[in-house]
């Protein structure tokens, strides 16, 4: 007995659970769709915009984190209207904790965040700016997680919080996954382009990464400090002589062609120049063709700089391996480019190959400021998580061609009018017996003219491809004579039913046709068990 109560308790108990959960998800889905309505109402003025924001706060504390995505999406485009700095800064300091909160959910909501994220702060990055510390890496993230993670914290550094952002990332340059630690690496120099201030400090951590004497971290920190050297010129070439020490280390053609960069662009501060750049012209047919490019104009940038018998001869070794046994056009288009400047005016060319190059500027926000506004208004989205516009994943075939009088004519006999027209060549015909058409026995129409405008093109059957079955191998419904239907299920498996389905197309769409049919004596319905 107690056994029978006890069983009885529990399934009253799932029971409310069940229903628990199924209000919970219909009171979630009621808030997302309103959320989607009230986005798409724009605000006539800033008390307005005001007085929304101020009823959709409380949903910045609902448990469901698409909820809350979905109310911060409303405050900040509501934020646009606002007028008064206070209001703004309430709001971004509301808006703060719920962000940090989805942080501690499941990695695939982390994710998910994250990415919403990486856009809020390209917008508002006041929001998190005091919150940089709940983005570092924990040691049981996975990797997905930490890559957003960094990114965000490149967005998020500044001169209050870049010591504590630099220690970070060089403690991940010492973790055992490669990706992630080039990805740390790369954020210093990121950091260095995009801070002035904390530049010096971010070489002197590249530097102490350099001297660990692991390959790949050298080779990354070579290619962030070339960047750091076009973004800063003529300011920290005293480290040059450091990095030439690892020239034997370098297998990368990413990190030989900066290397070489390097070279070539500081040729007249490098005592041996010509003897480095000899050391790669030795493999220069075998290089990739990202080295051979930077290698010919490295060579030449040094015979304009040092124009004595050793840069002499290499420039003609090079010009000739560039021109002669190569058959890449780029690198021997190029080469011919060079080689007549330098034998006609060697002045123009030492204008036009040592003229002064653009600064590069940080890329930390790469987003159009379009692209970034219509992603925004898509938070909480797919769009959001991908960071393309929804037109990238809903694509819809609007119909271009207009109805014709024929078009219209068939739509009158689909409802209850002959297919025919109401006069034959021998005189008016009468319609078919059918009780249907009794209605529209007295009204006869004349017969529609000739259309004179082409007929539309056909639109791609993309239904029909998936599937696996082309345009003209589905029956159309109004064919006159159909053909009998496929049998699935003949009568003998079925007992006495028999199931025949066939798929059909009408108006460019697909559809399945089926025909149950009862060959037995008897009538079929439900089979129950014998109680």
């Amino acid at each position: 007995m107690l056994w029978q109560l006890l069983q009885k308790f529990k399934t009253i108990v799932s029971d409310l659970s069940l229903r628990l959960l199924v209000t919970r998800s219909r009171s979630c889905l009621l808030l997302l769709m309103s959320a989607d309505a009230l986005s798409r109402y724009k605000a006539a003025d800033a008390r307005e915009a005001e007085n929304i924001v101020e009823r959709v706060t409380p949903r910045l504390q609902h448990a469901n984190c698409a909820v809350v995505l979905s109310a911060v999406k409303m405050i900040l485009q509501q934020m646009e209207l606002i007028t008064s700095t206070d209001v703004v800064r309430n709001l971004c300091k509301k808006m703060a904790p719920p962000l940090v909160t989805l942080l501690s959910a499941e990695p695939e909501i982390q994710y998910v965040a994250l990415r919403n994220i990486n856009l809020i702060v390209q917008r508002r990055p006041t929001i998190l700016a005091h919150e940089i510390k709940v983005f570092f890496c924990k040691y049981n993230d996975p990797i997905y997680v930490k890559m957003e993670k960094l990114d965000i914290m490149i967005k998020l550094a500044s001169d209050r919080n870049i010591d504590q952002v630099l220690l970070e990332f060089k403690e991940y340059a010492t973790e055992v996954d490669v990706d992630f630690v080039r990805k740390a690496v790369r954020a210093i120099g990121r950091c260095a382009i995009k801070l002035e201030r904390a530049a010096e400090r971010c070489i002197s951590v590249l530097l102490e990464l350099i001297k660990i004497k692991v390959n790949y971290v050298v080779q990354e920190a070579i290619i962030v400090i070339k960047d750091i050297f076009r973004r800063y010129p003529n300011t920290y070439e005293s480290i040059i002589a450091t990095l030439c020490e690892s020239l034997d280390t370098l297998d990368e053609p990413e990190a030989k062609a900066s290397m070489i960069w390097i070279i070539g662009e500081y040729a007249e501060r490098i005592d041996n120049a010509d003897e480095l750049l000899e050391s790669f012209l030795e493999s220069f047919p075998e290089e990739p063709a990202q080295v051979q490019l930077q290698l010919l104009t490295a060579t030449v940038k040094l015979f304009l700089k040092k124009p004595t018998e050793g840069p002499q001869q290499m420039i003609q070794v090079v010009l000739n391996n560039a021109t002669v046994e190569t058959d890449n056009p780029d690198l021997r288009d190029r080469a011919y480019i060079y080689w007549r400047l330098l034998s006609t005016d060697p002045e123009a060319a030492k204008d036009i190959v040592l003229a002064e190059k653009p600064v590069i500027s940080d890329d930390s926000n790469l987003l159009d400021s379009s692209l970034l506004d219509e992603l925004l208004a898509n938070i909480a989205t797919l769009s959001s998580v991908y960071h393309k516009p929804p037109e990238t994943f809903v694509t819809r075939v609007k119909a271009t061609a207009q109805k014709t009088e024929d078009d219209e004519y068939a739509e009158g006999s689909e409802a209850g009018y002959p297919e025919s027209s109401a006069h034959s060549a021998d005189g008016p015909t009468s319609p078919p017996a059918s009780s249907s058409n009794d209605a529209h026995v007295g009204a006869t129409r004349p017969a529609p003219a000739p259309s004179t405008s082409p007929p539309a093109a056909p639109v791609p059957d993309l239904m029909g491809d998936l599937l696996g079955i082309s345009n003209n191998s589905i029956v159309p419904v109004d064919q006159p004579s159909t053909p009998p239907l496929p049998v699935l299920l003949p009568a003998s498996t079925g007992q006495g039913l028999q199931i025949s389905a066939q798929l059909k197309g009408q108006d460019g769409q697909i559809f399945y046709s089926l025909l149950f049919e009862n060959n037995s004596q008897i009538p079929l319905g439900w089979i129950h068990d014998p109680v």
